[in-house]
């Protein structure tokens, strides 16, 4: 009896020969043009007399024969191609090649920052499989780095895989059921965006709108929400549309009485400004990875509170998304005591947010806090001698990590943002959403901030802007 295996990697054919004399014996066929008969493995010693015998050499000859020729003919084909499909000549005219070329940019506006040199060498180290023991460590610090981050006790701490977009939509998904009250703060884009994917999600969504540099006053949010009594309130900390700091003061308090879960963006203010996730009383935080904390985009930041995890275990039916499904993220992140495969984790960016967690645990969020605080005066000291105002005109309201400058009348906004590019290799932004063509914004986030870059930003307003002509430098 015979079996024929054949190997697309090597072309090798392995054939075990069963009988009375040549039991076990296991030979394997290399196409070569002359055919190589090597003894693998043979279980009684006097075997291998008889295998060299002339006749048992011609018996073996006759049976190997007709699988010779079938691995010859599989060694020699140019392509893996299935009968009647038609494979034809490559077109070579859309192609790439040659080494990446990357400018070297400062990049100070609203996101990405620049990287930590530490955390893109991070990037280059060997993969591992997304199951190994190795890379599961690896997940389990950064879920401890983000328990420090977000300062809770909660074990309900994962990055999902994508940008703060996919953290946004991983929060709503799970946490909002068709029919829910969800009540949205908008103060400008991210709130839009919110209220357009609860909406999605089938929410009836209430939507507190402010106008563009003003934050939700907290009794405006507290009568509404015992009003309403919704089962999601979202607010977003840093609105980097329009550079406001929103007040969380008092609200974790407010929705525990109304039964309400509290939804918090913190893409562009995680590691900028305090968030005290278990004082504070919220039940979802999600962020990005490309601002304060200096890593690669892609990787989103995520808390639930127990509040919030037994909302999504009790759903009357399961999330509308497989790929953001929390209850199936979380069980590869570990949540449930083991681990089972949902997809495949981001494996040179989960090595570089481990980094990325790991330098902001070094330095301390006091430290952390204490220095965007100390670069975003010095942004504005600067600033305001050269006669620019902020768009944000209450102090209590302004955010330090993302901050928006009123464009003066007569100037041309943009072409102060391409002189910053041009001349100095720095990136200035222009407005988004309400805010677009009003204002320019300066980030202060992260690796990025240092007093020598805050100086070269001043630098190229100043020049900007004496190109233009402008009367109050």
């Amino acid at each position: 009896r015979m079996h024929l295996q054949h190997s697309s990697t090597c072309s090798i054919a392995a054939i075990a020969v069963e009988g009375t004399k040549y039991h076990r014996i296991v030979y394997a066929v290399q196409p070569v043009p002359v055919a190589v008969l090597v003894l693998i493995n043979v279980c009684r010693p006097h075997v291998l007399q008889h295998c060299t015998s002339p006749a048992a050499m011609r018996s073996l000859s006759r049976l190997i024969t007709p699988f010779v020729g079938s691995v010859r003919q599989f060694a020699s084909a140019s392509h893996a191609g299935r009968a009647g499909e038609v494979v034809g000549k490559v077109e070579s005219k859309h192609t790439v090649s040659g080494v990446l070329n990357v400018p070297s940019r400062l990049l100070m506006g609203p996101g990405p920052a620049n990287a930590h040199p530490r955390i893109l060498a991070a990037q280059t180290l060997p993969l591992l499989g997304h199951m190994h023991p190795p890379f599961l460590t690896i997940m389990d610090e950064i879920q401890e780095g983000l328990r420090y981050l977000f300062q809770t006790d909660s074990k309900y701490t994962l990055m999902v895989s994508g940008s703060g977009h996919a953290g946004m939509e991983a929060a709503i998904s799970n946490l909002v059921e068709p029919g829910d009250k969800v009540v949205v703060g908008n103060a400008g884009i991210w709130g839009e965006r919110v209220a357009e994917m609860s909406k999605r999600f089938r929410a009836n969504v209430t939507d507190l709108k402010v106008p563009a540099g003003q934050t939700l006053p907290f009794e405006l949010l507290k009568s509404t929400l015992e009003k309403e009594k919704p089962a999601l309130l979202f607010l977003c900390q840093g609105e980097s549309s329009t550079g406001t700091h929103q007040n969380l003061a008092g609200l974790g308090e407010v929705c525990k009485k109304t039964g309400t879960l509290l939804l918090v963006d913190t893409v562009c203010s995680l590691g900028g400004v305090p968030i005290f996730a278990d004082k504070w009383g919220i039940d979802a935080i999600y962020s990005g990875s490309q601002k304060c904390l200096s890593g690669p985009p892609g990787a989103a930041p995520l808390f639930l509170s127990e509040r919030a995890m037994e909302k999504i275990q009790k759903r009357s039916s399961p999330p509308a998304t497989y790929n953001l499904d929390l209850n199936l993220i979380g069980d590869y992140w570990g949540w449930f005591g083991k681990r089972s495969y949902h997809h495949t984790g981001l494996v040179s960016t989960w090595y570089a947010m481990r980094e990325a967690l790991a330098i902001v645990c070094e330095e301390g969020l006091e430290p952390m806090w204490k220095r965007h605080n100390e670069l975003h005066h010095q942004l504005w000291d600067g600033l305001r001698s050269m006669g620019l105002e902020p768009f944000v005109e209450k102090d209590q309201d302004r955010l330090i990590t993302v901050n928006t400058i009123k464009v003066p009348a007569g100037i041309d906004w943009a072409a102060v943002v391409k002189n910053a590019m041009d001349v100095y290799n720095v990136e200035i932004a222009g407005g988004l959403g309400p805010s677009a063509g009003k204002v320019w914004r300066v980030g202060i986030m992260g690796y990025n901030a240092k007093p020598a870059n805050v100086e070269l930003v001043l630098t190229a307003f100043r020049d900007g802007l004496k190109k233009q002509g402008w009367k109050k430098l």
